[in-house]
């Protein structure tokens, strides 16, 4: 038979695993929102190479969540890794302009 200390630690084990099922969600949600503002900011400077840029996230994301604060890092991590992403497309996007500029020189 039970005793009223063992239901009072079972509900309080439950409230703590509800508060933490909570907190998680609520930082995934954040890290969702977070992902979806970056995308929308950087797709079109991203082009053809948007794939790209969804790694970019996915790297940043798995970073944060190796923090104690998953949600504070992510935005930072993610407009970093999205910056770099637009970059080498630019880069890509110039090298061909150079290349087709060369062609024709020939």
């Amino acid at each position: 038979m039970k005793r009223t200390q063992d239901y009072r630690t079972d509900l309080e084990e439950h409230s703590f695993t509800r508060t933490c099922l909570n907190t998680c969600d609520s930082v995934r949600r954040a890290l969702v929102r977070a992902r979806e503002a970056v995308l929308n900011e950087y797709a079109q400077l991203a082009g053809e190479h948007a794939r790209l840029l969804r790694l970019a996230l996915n790297e940043a994301e798995a970073l944060a969540w190796q923090t104690d604060y998953p949600h504070l890092f992510f935005p930072a991590l993610a407009a970093e890794k999205a910056q770099a992403a637009v970059s080498w497309h630019q880069r890509q996007q110039a090298l061909r302009r150079d290349a087709r500029q060369l062609a024709f020189a020939e």
